[in-house]
């Protein structure tokens, strides 16, 4: 029982590390139509800024956290007026190599910038702290993760399902130039939809950071990763991205913990699987 209570604490949190910075990809992949794999450099952006303020400008982390998620927002809004506008028109192969490129140019950056070492971001005291679950002790950032995650789903839902601007992104989606005929400024629908999904990408690095350690080659690193997350769950998919993430957090956890020799073979062999018996994802349409 404590094995399995490990297994579901320790998904859970990896789960929705995985989450908050996927679901951004999910929303500029299957609602805006765009292949942005250049969307974990924004979680690169964010984790580095959060470590620049932190060591080298010697704020706190609450000060840290909130001007690493503002400044990865500052520049992702000019890229998307500069260059996403032009890539959106692209077809998918051109879209692919043009954010891939753009990629590199954010590794690249950043390895001028703060080199090839990891960079460490220091969690306050009261993250640092052990809580006690009776069957395991593990520090406050854990929960506190959990915690967030369930809390930008609901923000999400609330803001796509409840909101006007909800109305007006699904309405520039499902047909642009009808929505601007209604009078919707579609090109600031986009604007704030991707630079939602930087913030979002920033706070899953930042977050993230102790158990996916944020250094320069984040971004190829763990894009896989992410596009797993994607795929899984279903493109435009709010809740199957989170559906996805929880489960192959807990089901990657679990391999590690059952078949330490075995994790990463064990983990691909399920997602071929599952992407084999639903190749549109959980929530995906058919």
């Amino acid at each position: 029982m404590g094995l399995f209570l490990n297994i579901v604490i320790d998904g859970t949190a990896y789960g929705m590390i995985l989450f908050m910075i996927a679901v951004g990809l999910s929303v500029t992949m299957g609602l805006m139509r765009v292949v942005n794999l250049a969307h974990g450099a924004f979680a690169l952006v964010g984790g580095a800024l959060a470590h620049w303020f932190q060591q080298d400008l010697g704020t706190g982390f609450g000060i840290a956290l909130v001007a690493a998620i503002a400044g990865t927002v500052i520049l992702a809004l000019p890229l998307e007026l500069v260059l996403y506008r032009r890539i959106y028109r692209m077809g998918e192969l051109q879209q692919v190599l043009a954010t891939i490129g753009l990629t590199f140019l954010f590794i690249a950056t950043i390895n001028l910038w703060q080199g090839s070492a990891l960079l460490v971001i220091e969690f306050p005291q009261a993250l640092r702290m052990p809580v006690d679950l009776g069957f395991r002790t593990l520090p406050a950032h854990r929960l506190a993760v959990i915690g967030l995650g369930f809390a930008i789903i609901l923000f999400l839902w609330w803001l796509l399902d409840r909101t006007r601007f909800g109305v007006r992104l699904r309405a520039s989606v499902d047909n642009r130039d009808i929505a601007a005929a209604h009078g919707i400024n579609t090109d600031m629908v986009y604007l704030a939809t991707f630079g939602l999904g930087a913030a979002l990408a920033a706070i899953g690095g930042i977050m993230g950071s102790e158990l996916l350690p944020i250094e320069a080659y984040y971004p190829l690193r763990y894009m896989v990763l992410f596009l797993i997350v994607v795929a899984v769950g279903g493109m435009g998919s709010i809740l199957g991205s989170f559906l996805a993430a929880l489960g192959l957090g807990i089901l990657e956890t679990a391999a590690r913990y059952l078949l330490p020799d075995a994790a990463t073979i064990s983990f691909f062999a399920i997602v071929i699987l599952l992407l084999t018996l639903r190749p549109n994802g959980l929530m995906g349409r058919v």
